[in-house]
């Protein structure tokens, strides 16, 4: 297994959510906090929108471009015209809050979840964007509702809250979650989570210059040190999905990498992003 390389110095403040797009041979990324979508190329041409405003997740779309999540609410983005359609609005209860990760499940609907800008206990919510735009939530009283991963047949979610400093399971089902269990606990901050072809979880360790890898049982297997103090999340894409691409955040650091985008050969390969199906 290789060392991480440096793919982007993005000096991202908040670099996450990182999605491969197979049909378009493209790594999406955001930069929360700087309102920014990246449009990584593997030859190295890395384009940018401004979205205009905090945006915490994205997916690809079957119909193509891009779903995100963003301060009020859900929208669609043309990576390419930079064009974009609301598609759903989102009250935030309780003290100001964003959107901070999200995912698709196989059926199509998009998963994210929010937490308070001053971290309120509790404050966060996270909401399933049905294709048909209905969004409903799914969990409350999360914190900082962080990292998602679907089973390779959608009926369990796994789930970081990252204050509980946990990696959670839950059942789905198509009236909500149930069954909330622990994988394992985590030592550090768990952030963003992909999952891998054997069914293994990569977990990105915030203020923890660390990746972990972590058996269907919750065992952890693997350690990949990072050069930098705060790795946001992860996942795998380029030819065969052999290549991890892990993102991160400069902010609250002073670390020269901070913010930079980074590849790993990790020896093993991931599997397809589930697209939204809006």
């Amino acid at each position: 297994m290789a060392a991480p390389e440096v793919v982007l110095d993005a000096h991202a403040q908040l670099g996450e959510g990182p999605v491969w797009d197979e049909k378009t041979n493209t790594l999406y990324w955001v930069d929360i906090l700087a309102g920014r979508v990246h449009a990584h190329d593997p030859s190295g041409v890395d384009l940018t929108v401004e979205v205009g405003t905090h945006v915490g997740a994205l997916a690809a779309r079957r119909s193509g471009g891009l779903v995100l999540a963003v301060a009020d609410g859900f929208r669609t983005l043309d990576p390419r015209s930079g064009s974009a359609e609301l598609l759903a609005t989102v009250d935030h209860p309780g003290p100001a809050a964003r959107f901070n990760d999200g995912t698709c499940d196989p059926s199509g609907a998009f998963w994210a979840g929010t937490m308070a800008y001053d971290v309120t206990a509790g404050a966060g919510i996270l909401y399933r964007l049905d294709p048909d735009r209905r969004v409903e939530p799914m969990l409350t009283g999360v914190t900082v509702s962080n990292g998602l991963a679907f089973s390779g047949d959608g009926r369990a979610l796994y789930y970081i809250d990252t204050p509980t400093q946990r990696i959670d399971v839950f059942d789905v089902q198509p009236d909500g979650l149930a069954s909330r269990r622990t994988l394992t606990t985590v030592d550090g901050r768990p952030d963003g989570m992909t999952l891998d072809a054997d069914g293994c979880l990569w977990v990105a360790i915030w203020d923890g210059s660390a990746v972990h890898r972590y058996t269907p049982d919750g065992r952890l297997d693997r350690v990949i040190e990072f050069p930098v103090r705060r790795p946001t999340s992860l996942t795998f894409g380029g030819p065969g999905l052999g290549t991890l691409y892990v993102t991160s955040a400069a902010i609250g650091t002073e670390d020269p990498l901070g913010g930079a985008l980074f590849a790993v050969d990790a020896g093993v390969t991931g599997v397809p992003a589930h697209r939204y199906g809006g």
